[in-house]
C-alpha cells in the first residue's frame, strides 16, 4: 500500500508546528477563519512558516474569504497549498497560482464521487463531517463507506481522526492522507505533543 501523507492542521504556535514537523508531519494547516478558535492573524502565520524546516507543506485554510482578503494573505504569508472550506465553486478556488484542496462535508447518503467531480482542478479533495453550521473541525467522523475506492483524485481524510481510530481509517478508505486537528490538541489550537506522536506514528504504522 502507498504511504499515507499526514497534516496536523489548526497550529497556532512555532512550537507545535516544529513538534508536528519533528514527529514526522508532511504538512501543517494555518486556519484564516476568525470564528474558529483556531484561528492565526497574518503576523503569526509568517512566523510559523518562516520556522517550518524543508519538505514541509504550509497550508493555509479559508472559509468563503473574498479575492481580495485571500490575496492580501498571500502577499504577506508564503503559503504552499490553499484549503477551501467554505461553499466555494471551483473558479473561486482557482487563478492564485498554488495548488488547492477543496472540502467537502460529508452528510449520511453523500454520492462523493459526484461531488468530488465539480472541482476537477483541486489537487485533491478534503472530505470532512458534516455539521450543521460549522465549517470544520468538529470532531466527528462520518461514514467512511460513502467514500469510493475509485474516487478520481487524491483524498485526504478528516472529521475525528485521533490515534486509536486512524489506522482503521486508512484501512478503510486508503487515502491519500489524513489529517487531524482536534484530535491531537489539548486545547483548540494547543497541540498535545503525545497525542501528535501517537497519532503520526499509527499513520506509519497502518
Amino acid at each position: 500500500m502507498p504511504v499515507v501523507r499526514s497534516k496536523i492542521c489548526g497550529i497556532t504556535r512555532i512550537e507545535d508546528a516544529l513538534l508536528a514537523a519533528e514527529a514526522g508531519a508532511d504538512a501543517i494547516g494555518l486556519v484564516f477563519y476568525a470564528r474558529s478558535p483556531r484561528a492565526v492573524d497574518v503576523r503569526r502565520a509568517r512566523a510559523i512558516v518562516a520556522a517550518l524546516p524543508p519538505f514541509v507543506t504550509s497550508v493555509g485554510l479559508f472559509v468563503n474569504a473574498s479575492r481580495c482578503e485571500l490575496n492580501e494573505i498571500l502577499d504577506a504569508v508564503p503559503l504552499d497549498l490553499l484549503q477551501f472550506h467554505g461553499d466555494e465553486r471551483a473558479a473561486d478556488c482557482e487563478g492564485y497560482h498554488r495548488p488547492y484542496l477543496k472540502a467537502l462535508r460529508v452528510r449520511p447518503g453523500e454520492d462523493v464521487a459526484a461531488r468530488c467531480a465539480e472541482y476537477p482542478s483541486a489537487a485533491g479533495i478534503l472530505l470532512d463531517t458534516f455539521v450543521p453550521g460549522v465549517p470544520g473541525g468538529t470532531g466527528e467522523s462520518f461514514d467512511w463507506s460513502l467514500v469510493p475506492a475509485e474516487p478520481g483524485c487524491p483524498i485526504v481524510l478528516a472529521g475525528g481522526l485521533n490515534a486509536g481510530n486512524v489506522c482503521a481509517a486508512i484501512a478503510q478508505v486508503r487515502p491519500w492522507a489524513v489529517d487531524v486537528s482536534g484530535g491531537v490538541e489539548a486545547a483548540p489550537g494547543i497541540k498535545d505533543a503525545g497525542k501528535v506522536r501517537a497519532f503520526l506514528a499509527a499513520v506509519r504504522g497502518a
